[in-house]
């Protein structure tokens, strides 16, 4: 069933034209809502500029009026074209005028799988180890476990292609470059590059790591692919010159227990979670040079604590990275301030005084915080934390004055499928998280309201709020993708399956 076009004439409720009213009048009573606080009894709040991307509102639900996100043929189109302009695609910056939270709320937590979900044959593709949507949300591709890569149409759930023999052994993630070319890396060592215009054959074959590739990201100001593996590499390739042998690559960083690798959306810093449950940021990323480092342990001994007193308080300013660079990192004395790192230990509820192991690392869309799925060494408890940022002074006390991060939301997970990465994912508007939760996922808020991040942070660390769980699964689900630009949401599970979950009326 297309996202634009809902409706379900088998609802115990009635067609899905009930569904679009109920919507309508819970908009109308936002738009009223809007104005009240809009008024000029409100002064600190102010109206969203109609000429604003995505900050126009529609007059009525059927008038067809000249919105942005109005110009559909019908009802249901333009009630979704709407709530897309409303959450895609907004910016860092949110007007609290236009961002209430009720319409949005309510699509969410009526998620149901479709009827017609894809199902893949566990014998020919075994388990579906990563989900990744092209940019423009057209294709989904499927990542798994027997060599293959998979691609779909996610509105229709028509089968497009099958890559046979993608790679020599487990696929592990996919990467969109652009909106036809993609990557994709394996346990063969190796990093594919595709172009969705020609799938008959791979663009290229990358070879430069020695051990499983398990991450793959892109930053679209360099134009460089950025891989890391099992090898504990993070290695950059230049695709500006990649030709039918490969490309130019090299060495940019190395650390041992490396896990996942991640780049913040405008690609100035990089995180790297491990096995051992550190976490390192490199602050003012600069891709072209490589940080030859040994050992994280010992950078990490040789970082003196933070002053928990004044604008040092949980963090260091970009100011005080750059001056006291060398001093930090004797052994770096004389390179560019740029790459500097840190070394973490991020709070885990429960366990002070147990290690831990960070298995997957996923970036707010607006760059706001990190969301960590992290065990513990026995393996027999697993959660869901997510972090804030704190650049420069935090406006407020900090857990461990050691720590840029602070801990503002967590939760307890199914601890079940042992020895299996769960990858999380957050919707493209920021507010929910989808958890792979035992056989089913579950959608995690940050309030009740399922608020923005930056409006709801929390003066101590609270719970992540459940807005719904879904099982549709028979088996332990790994992954889980939403699309960029429908309200859909994708996962996969060990035994090959995978499930597509959109608002149901």
């Amino acid at each position: 069933m297309s996202s634009g076009q809902p409706g379900d004439n088998n609802h115990p409720e009635g067609p899905g034209a009930r569904g679009v009213r109920e919507l309508e009048e819970v908009i109308q009573e936002e738009e009223e809502e809007e104005e009240v606080r809009s008024s000029p009894s409100s002064p600190e709040i102010r109206r969203p500029d109609p000429q604003t991307k995505g900050g126009s509102r529609p007059e009525s639900a059927g008038d067809g009026a000249s919105g942005s996100g109005f110009r559909g043929p019908s009802v249901c189109d333009s009630l979704f074209s709407w709530l897309r302009n409303r959450t895609v695609r907004r910016g860092p910056f949110v007007d609290p005028a236009r961002d209430n939270f009720r319409t949005m709320t309510r699509l969410y937590s009526s998620m149901s799988p479709a009827a017609d979900s894809v199902n893949l044959s566990t014998q020919t593709h075994g388990a579906v180890f990563n989900l990744e949507y092209s940019p423009d949300g057209s294709v989904l591709t499927v990542a798994c476990e027997q060599t293959e890569v998979l691609l779909f149409d996610p509105v229709s759930s028509r089968h497009i292609k099958t890559l046979v023999e993608a790679h020599e052994d487990c696929v592990n993630n996919i990467r969109f470059l652009d909106n036809r070319l993609f990557a994709t890396c394996s346990d063969d060592t190796t990093i594919a590059l595709w172009d969705l215009r020609k799938l008959n054959s791979k663009v290229c074959s990358l070879h430069g790591h020695a051990s499983w590739v398990k991450n793959i990201e892109y930053d679209t100001h360099t134009r460089l692919l950025v891989t890391s593996g099992f090898d504990g590499n993070v290695i950059t390739w230049d695709t500006n010159r990649f030709t039918e042998d490969g490309c130019p690559h090299k060495k940019f960083f190395h650390t041992r227990y490396l896990m996942r690798m991640r780049l913040t959306p405008d690609c100035s810093k990089m995180l790297i979670s491990t096995s051992s449950g550190y976490l390192l940021i490199l602050h003012d990323l600069d891709l072209t040079q490589s940080l030859e480092v040994g050992s994280y342990r010992i950078l990490r001994a040789r970082r003196p604590p933070l002053s928990t007193e004044g604008s040092s308080t949980g963090s260091r300013t970009a100011g005080s990275r750059h001056g006291n660079d060398s001093k930090a990192h004797p052994h770096r004395e004389g390179l560019s301030p740029r790459n500097s790192l840190e070394v973490l230990t991020p709070e885990i509820p429960g366990e002070r005084d147990r290690g831990n192991c960070i298995t997957s690392l996923q970036l707010h869309p607006k760059g706001w915080a990190t969301l960590l799925r992290c065990s513990s060494n026995m393996d027999d408890q697993e959660w869901t934390c997510v972090y804030e940022f704190q650049e420069g002074a935090p406006p407020r006390p900090p857990v461990s004055p050691r720590c840029s991060l602070r801990l503002t939301h967590y939760i307890e997970e199914a601890n079940v499928g042992r020895g299996y990465i769960k990858e999380l994912c957050f919707s493209p508007d920021g507010r929910l998280i989808c958890s792979p939760y035992g056989y089913g996922v579950r959608l995690l808020a940050f309030d009740e309201r399922c608020g923005e991040l930056a409006d709801c942070v929390p003066a101590r660390t609270a719970l992540l709020r459940e807005v719904r769980s879904v099982f549709s699964h028979s088996d332990v689900v790994l992954t889980s993708k939403f699309s960029p630009t429908h309200c859909q949401l994708a996962s996969g599970c060990l035994s090959g399956r995978v499930a597509l979950y959109q608002p149901h009326f």
